[in-house]
């Protein structure tokens, strides 16, 4: 099987996400545990990033206040294409008080209240599976 150069972009693309994530409230607690040793999110190719620059997946955890959008946006205006972004928890998904904000342009929703980190986990495998997806894999 010939590998097609492109197919092996899209394919590295997919599996190797480097995040930038901003937990808050409840479900950022759950997120943390998803990034823990007993979950592992980097046997899935994620790798934590310290700065937004060098993130091409933004996960927001938990609620999105007025105050906290302009930091948010500016996070994902940092980042560099392609990027994407996971909403996990009620609050960032749009279920929760602050449910008029539309802040970013969310890749996959990751609902509960908070999730358990195995949905997280089945957030990122749908992120990749996306990813193969719209890059016309």
């Amino acid at each position: 099987m010939i590998l097609d150069g492109r197919r092996l972009v899209r394919w590295a693309r997919a599996r190797s996400l480097w995040y930038f994530v901003i937990p808050s409230s409840c479900c950022g607690d759950e997120t943390l545990a998803a990034l823990g040793c007993r979950y592992d999110m980097e046997r899935f190719g994620c790798v934590r990033q310290p700065d937004p620059l060098h993130a091409d997946l933004l996960i927001v955890s938990g609620a999105v206040t007025p105050k906290a959008a302009p930091e948010i946006r500016a996070a994902y205006s940092r980042m560099r294409s392609p990027k994407y972004v996971m909403a996990v928890g009620a609050c960032a998904c749009g279920d929760g008080p602050f449910a008029s904000e539309d802040v970013l342009p969310i890749d996959v929703y990751v609902p509960g209240c908070p999730p358990r980190p195995e949905a997280i986990l089945s957030g990122i495998l749908a992120l990749q599976e996306k990813i193969l997806e719209r890059d016309g894999a």
